[in-house]
């Protein structure tokens, strides 16, 4: 069991890089150069909501301190607009600009794309159910994990 779990851990990582490095690929076809593909997926990931940073964190996409650091630099490069809320001074509420709406739209024609070759790639959408499901339960038991009173008790004491 140890081997199959270390396996499907670097799996885990080494897709979420070969992914990042999909985007990179598209970002340089389109000629983007003012925006990074981590970037590019929060952006993306925002759509057509308005929210907090701390908002963006909460969802569990991404790391704090560099959900803050990006969408400052997505800012800076016209693909958000920032806004004080009027109930919370203290909270910025981003959302995209319309040079963010348009690349989102980009990223999508992408993921549009791949869908579409999915299937010619022998794979369908029953085992992408099952994979999601699984890396689901994965989640829930590293989840689990942070919780110390419910964690399995260490055999070396």
């Amino acid at each position: 069991m140890k081997q199959p779990y270390y396996d499907s851990i670097l799996l885990i990582e080494r897709l979420h890089r070969h992914f990042l490095e999909v985007l990179k690929v598209e970002l340089d076809r389109q000629g983007v150069q003012d925006i990074n593909n981590v970037q590019s997926l929060i952006l993306y990931n925002i759509g057509e909501d308005e929210l907090t940073v701390g908002e963006l964190t909460a969802r569990g996409y991404y790391l704090g301190s560099n959900v803050s650091y990006n969408v400052k630099k997505m800012h800076e490069n016209g693909y958000l607009t920032q806004e004080r809320s009027a109930h919370d001074r203290r909270s910025v509420r981003v959302r995209l600009s319309e040079k963010g709406i348009a690349l989102r739209d980009k990223i999508n024609t992408l993921f549009e794309r791949q869908v579409g070759a999915l299937g010619e790639a022998g794979l369908s959408a029953d085992e992408l159910n099952k994979a999601n499901e699984l890396m689901r339960k994965l989640e829930r038991f590293w989840t689990s994990a942070l919780d110390y009173t419910n964690y399995p008790a260490s055999s070396a004491a």
